[in-house]
């Protein structure tokens, strides 16, 4: 079949996985968003996890919660965890 007639992207406008997210009134959403993130980044899925959470890479109200998490790394030694906090905090250069 021609590859004009075959979308190899169907479905991906949905997570390819379940972030297994509160509900976005709860007080926790945006901490488990953040979370989802930055696991999302840690293995290259990051527009599925932006797709879930409502959130785009880098949105400043997900900052304190990934300074948390941060310091979760560091602690734990998790140097991948550390380096896709790290550049979720650092502007983009313009």
């Amino acid at each position: 079949m021609s590859r004009a007639f075959v979308n190899e992207d169907a479905g991906g406008d949905v997570p390819k996985r379940d972030y297994h997210l509160p509900d976005r009134d709860d007080p926790d959403f945006d901490r488990q968003a953040a979370r989802a993130l930055l696991e999302a980044a840690r293995i290259g899925e990051t527009g599925s996890a932006e797709y879930a959470t409502g959130y785009y890479w880098g949105e400043p109200r997900l900052a304190p919660f990934v300074r948390e998490i941060l310091a979760e790394a560091r602690a734990a030694r998790d140097d991948r965890l550390e380096q896709v906090a790290e550049r979720f905090l650092t502007p983009p250069k313009r």
